[in-house]
């Protein structure tokens, strides 16, 4: 395929089998979480032998702890279970004690991640009483291994008549998680094996998830799937719903281990690093504000060499200076550099292309031509059309092609603009230059902005508030296999 991360690793989405239709957007800044409070379990399952698994794409590597579960509400051995983010981005198992924490970290914002957490303290060995797999194989590496401290027949909090939260701790109850969450599952008396969740793609490599319905749940286990809008803390399990806290239908998503979207990528950017990498990209990394003056561009996780592809964005703290953006994923151009407060097209042989909320005009090899309407200080939603296949380029104001455009009109380029490097893999991006304005990209696998009649691809896949021109497609693995 054609995708190209610019993080840590690729897009790793596999397609066939069974599919994950639905994740759940979990933002910090707005406090965010879902639990079992403990009134709602009427007794103890099996404290000893459970399993946990979940896929996980994070969104902000922020340097400061982000907790993804914790069971209990005090801090004791046995009164407190938790799987969190370190501040080194680390995966850290703990309780009042710190039983694991990776070598590893995982910082890789363009992919999604399977973790299986395999508990059996009634085994004789302690190094078999608590293990971590991700993607499917063991991890072994660790800078912390505590586990010849868990005692046998040890009790955690899990399975008890405790509080169960995902997305935060109660103990540190500021350490919200930034991310998506598909497919959470527990299993309560089983020490399950990874492959009861997934399996290695036959053709790809790739570990995609596996039905779970036929697993033994066990009295307090669960199966959070996140499919229905109307009840996101539904337990497809048949057991007790978990309760919401500042969570609605608009943070389910279409994001998912089996239909990986792009979304801003806070690992790359052309900016002055002072301005903190946008001071704030929140929401799934689809909204970015800037807490300086000076040009930064929210890029997309994936770039793309073939085919044909839509995205959307949208001003929501109006900024006089915007740019809608495509530009070339090489490192000549998205390295520092010569892009230090700098936007595509500004520079003369950059290769980018920009769309200036302004005036309307087009920057593209460092000269400002007249090319559009004016879209500042508004909030009519705005698209790129890129055609890799032809190399050229259309930008849409509130769904009104501009320079008489037509994506649609293949090699002919109808008021597109062409390509200055069309053989280069592209990305799609959107920069705003002003303090305290802010703005959302919208790739399809989720958007904070407000949509009445969701659009999709001729594919079904996407959420879009228009209809991507004939032959265009939302950026996820499931297109790109078939088009990129």
């Amino acid at each position: 395929m054609a995708d190209i991360n610019l993080g840590v690793g690729g897009a790793n989405s596999a397609t066939g089998g069974y599919e994950i239709a639905n994740s759940l957007k979990f933002e910090a800044d707005n406090t965010e979480r879902v639990n079992k409070p403990a009134g709602t379990i009427s007794g103890a399952g099996n404290r000893r032998t459970f399993t946990i698994s979940f896929w996980t794409k994070r969104t902000e590597i922020n340097g400061v702890k982000q907790y993804l579960f914790e069971a209990g509400n005090s801090d004791s051995n046995t009164d407190r279970f938790t799987l969190r983010f370190g501040t080194g981005d680390t995966f850290d198992i703990q309780s009042q004690s710190t039983w694991l924490v990776t070598n590893r970290v995982f910082r890789d914002t363009s992919a999604w991640y399977h973790f299986v957490i395999k508990v059996d303290t009634t085994d004789g060995t302690a190094a078999n009483r608590i293990k971590l797999y991700v993607n499917g194989v063991e991890e072994t590496s660790f800078s912390i291994d505590n586990r010849s401290s868990i005692n046998q027949n040890h009790d955690f909090p899990v399975n008890n008549t405790e509080d169960h939260i995902i997305g935060n701790s109660q103990i540190e109850g500021s350490q919200y998680y930034n991310g998506y969450i598909a497919e959470w599952i527990q299993l309560d008396g089983t020490a399950a094996a990874p492959t009861s969740f997934g399996e290695f793609d036959d053709d790809s490599g790739i570990w995609k998830p596996k039905d779970p319905s036929a697993l033994s749940f066990g009295t307090n286990g669960f199966w959070l799937d996140f499919e229905d809008s109307s009840n996101l803390g539904n337990d497809a399990s048949g057991g007790t719903d978990f309760t919401l806290t500042n969570i609605t239908s608009t943070d389910q998503a279409t994001d998912t281990p089996t239909n990986n979207f792009a979304t801003g990528n806070p690992l790359v950017y052309f900016s002055n690093p002072t301005f903190n990498t946008f001071n704030a990209l929140t929401e799934g990394a689809t909204k970015l504000t800037k807490g300086a003056n000076g040009w930064e561009t929210l890029s997309s996780t994936i770039a793309v060499t073939s085919g044909k592809w839509y995205m959307e964005f949208q001003n929501i703290i109006m900024p006089e200076s915007a740019m809608a953006s495509v530009f070339p994923a090489d490192i000549e151009f998205i390295g520092a550099g010569g892009q230090i407060n700098n936007f595509a097209g500004k520079v003369s042989g950059d290769g980018g292309i920009s769309y200036y909320s302004y005036d309307g005009n087009i920057f593209y090899n460092a000269s400002n031509t007249s090319y559009g309407s004016a879209w500042a200080n508004e909030t009519n939603t705005m698209a790129i059309a890129l055609d890799m296949d032809n190399g050229k380029v259309y930008f849409a104001r509130a769904n009104v092609w501009q320079n008489s455009g037509d994506p649609t009109s293949g090699a002919t380029g109808t008021g597109a603009i062409d390509l200055i490097e069309p053989s280069k893999p592209h990305m799609m991006g959107y920069a705003v230059y002003a303090n305290n304005t802010s703005g959302a990209v919208n790739f399809g696998g989720y958007t904070p902005s407000s949509i009445s009649t969701p659009a999709s691809d001729a594919n079904g896949y996407g959420t879009f508030e228009y209809a991507p021109p004939s032959g265009y497609y939302a950026l996820c693995t499931k297109n790109l296999e078939e088009f990129g």
